[in-house]
């Protein structure tokens, strides 16, 4: 009986874990000063920085090449060497953003996002601004190339505020002018780019560049002169064919010959045909396998008999060269990639293996010593903390639910409260019959009436039916600002039907009070959400690049208390991630 009153008073037990914890304390000073130990015969770091230099300039080369797979392989073996990063921040940056070019330039839109992705959290490490202006412009073409133009204008347009000279400048107003053109907006791209046809904004060195770009201008303002029926389209045309044979632009000069096809189509058929005939010899010279599908394409339109025969086997021929290509290209990839973490786990393991015949002998003096303390303490836990979890667990659960209580009269006192007593005194004091102060009573309630179905909302019941993973988005997309990146990944993956009902509504929640909490913290500029299923369980990771300050932690700590209590209610798990200089990051795992 004696035994079960101390077992029972929580004094006792409180003494009990103070113990475990001190055996836990033991075991991990005694690992830390095997590591110590262990950083204390590692080699000096080694300078990589011109094996890193050189593995950059050859992938360049074979990037300019179009050799893309040989550039890829390059570019991950200089990114392989940049570790730190810290250390080459640049480099990284520089071969990461290459790699996600490269994979735009072969259509793998997926593959350049995530390469972004991996840019985004070292930008401010960067000493060069332009990775930043680049970062955008690549994101805002992959927009553009998956129709997601609202999007790229976004993206453009943080590059233009970045563009420090009026070459620049006007290179993303072009890139903008062709997003509004893809929508049918005329006449602004018409608006946009007549003041930049009038003089050439000259490239700062090269004037190659100048002549190119003004070209491709001139392209993109005449097929909007051409859909709005103005005349000048031709002369536009003709002085960008002028340009581009003179620079011998054969993979722009499809495009201009492709106008110039569109213009006389149905006025002078024959020469209509002839600038197709043109178009589809750049081509063949540019060696595009899709501009001469296109070309193809439109001259089996154009022709007859013999002609429509030739043109139309050769049509076969590209499309089936095109393909099998790509799967080509895509299982050629799969084993480069494959080859290069290959190499670079078998350097990791030759550097393992020779730490680790310095410390053997370190490492058996400790170990009999660490396996005794770690086995007492899992002993001493097995028995002692079922019963601690037990009543922690239902005085938690209670907690949570009176949280979200306090939390919905917390808001309704300190939200509302304030802008109910200025409406009424406002009422009270002026003349409502004025049109200006009727007005301004009239914003008040509406403003009340927003802040009353925020707070609904967030506290509403929540549909888990087949409605529930688009009505899930649109609460995360919510919290989403132009100066809020936010990438979710494997939503659509997750068989939401599968999923018990009240984990749903668990999940829900608790993304919405993060994201609540993280939304206080103004240096987030980038989060990922993603959702994955491992081991008949839900894992959802969230990770961000916010850096906060030692009290910051603290303060985010005990606000996502009610957050750690939805999940264990489930019997699921939070992994709090250590802070780093790249962010913050949280790991939710429930079982299915």
């Amino acid at each position: 009986m004696k035994i079960l009153y101390f077992i029972k008073n929580r004094i006792f037990l409180k003494y009990i874990l103070i113990f475990l914890t001190i055996l836990l304390a033991g075991a991990i000073l005694l690992y830390k000063s095997n590591q110590n130990e262990t950083k204390a015969v590692e080699q000096k770091k080694k300078d990589n920085s011109l094996e890193i230099k050189k593995y950059i300039g050859k992938a360049d080369v074979f990037f300019d090449r179009s050799s893309y797979d040989t550039a890829y392989l390059f570019y991950k073996k200089a990114i392989d060497l940049c570790d730190p990063i810290d250390d080459y921040a640049d480099d990284y940056v520089y071969s990461e953003l290459s790699i996600a070019n490269l994979y735009q330039n072969m259509g793998n839109f997926i593959a350049c996002e995530e390469s972004l992705l991996k840019v985004f959290p070292h930008l401010k490490k960067t000493s060069k601004p332009k990775f930043t202006y680049n970062t955008y412009t690549i994101l805002a073409y992959n927009y553009y190339f998956t129709y997601d133009y609202n999007n790229a204008l976004i993206y453009h347009k943080k590059a233009l505020r970045l563009a420090k000279t009026p070459y620049k400048k006007t290179v993303i107003i072009t890139d903008i002018a062709l997003i509004y053109s893809a929508q049918k907006k005329y006449k602004e791209v018409i608006d946009i780019l007549e003041p930049l046809t009038v003089k050439k904004i000259r490239h700062e060195s090269d004037s190659t560049k100048t002549d190119n770009d003004y070209s491709l201008l001139l392209n993109t303002i005449g097929y909007c002169y051409y859909k709005v029926g103005n005349p000048k389209a031709l002369d536009c045309f003709k002085k960008s064919l002028k340009i581009q044979l003179r620079q011998k632009q054969d993979y722009e000069l499809v495009s201009t010959y492709g106008n110039l096809a569109m213009v006389y189509s149905k006025t002078n058929p024959k020469l209509s045909k002839k600038y197709t005939e043109m178009q589809y010899i750049s081509s063949c010279k540019s060696k595009s396998a899709s501009f001469k599908a296109n070309s193809l394409a439109e001259l089996i339109k154009k022709s007859g008999g013999k002609e429509l025969e030739q043109y139309s086997k050769e049509y076969v021929k590209i499309i089936d060269s095109i393909m099998s290509s790509r799967k080509q290209a895509k299982n050629q990839f799969s084993i480069i990639k494959y080859e290069s973490k290959t190499d670079k786990e078998e350097n990791l393991k030759l550097k393992a293996e020779q730490a680790e015949n310095e410390l053997q002998l370190q490492y058996h003096k400790n170990r009999n010593l660490i396996s005794y303390i770690v086995i007492a303490f899992i002993l001493g836990a097995l028995l002692l903390l079922p019963l601690y979890l037990s009543i922690k667990g239902n005085k938690e659960k209670k907690e949570a639910i009176l949280e979200s209580e306090r939390r919905i009269s917390n808001k309704l006192q300190n939200e509302l409260t304030l802008t109910v007593q200025n409406t009424l005194a406002f009422a009270k004091g002026k003349d409502l019959e004025n049109s200006e102060n009727k007005n301004h009573f009239l914003n008040s309630l509406d403003e009340i009436y927003n802040q009353t179905r925020k707070i609904s909302r967030e506290n509403s019941s929540i549909i888990t039916d087949e409605k529930y993973a688009s009505d899930l988005k649109e609460m995360i997309s919510g919290f989403k600002t132009e100066n809020l990146n936010m990438f979710v990944n494997g939503l659509d993956s997750i068989k939401w039907n599968k999923i018990n009902k009240n984990k749903k509504i668990i999940i829900y929640r608790i993304l919405q009070e993060l994201f609540y909490i993280m939304k206080k913290y103004n240096d987030v500029s980038v989060i990922v959400l993603s959702f994955k299923i491992i081991e008949k369980n839900i894992t959802l990771t969230y990770t961000d690049n916010g850096i906060k300050s030692q009290n910051d932690r603290i303060i985010l700590k005990n606000d996502l208390q009610n957050v750690e209590n939805r999940i264990k209610t489930t019997n699921g798990t939070i992994n709090f991630a250590n802070y780093t200089e790249n962010g913050f990051k949280i790991n939710f795992t429930f079982p299915l």
